[in-house]
């Protein structure tokens, strides 16, 4: 069985360093947001919808996620 996630096309996040704390977000042909661990990618990934993904973007460049 062909999983949604292989269909996605991946980034990782420029965040990610050497120090093996990576993660990817991934574009599905649905629209879908995905996001794994770059280095244990076979766990599989959380899914958002593209909304719900849209909201916390703009929650992360508003500040409102900031302590």
């Amino acid at each position: 069985m062909i999983s949604e996630l292989d269909s996605a096309t991946w980034h990782t996040s420029s965040y990610s360093g050497s120090d093996n704390n990576c993660v990817e977000r991934g574009i599905l042909p649905t629209g879908r947001q995905a996001v794994r661990d770059t280095k244990d990618r076979a766990r599989g990934a959380l899914l958002f919808e593209a909304s719900a993904w849209q909201a916390f973007v703009a929650a992360v460049r508003g500040g409102e996620l900031d302590r």
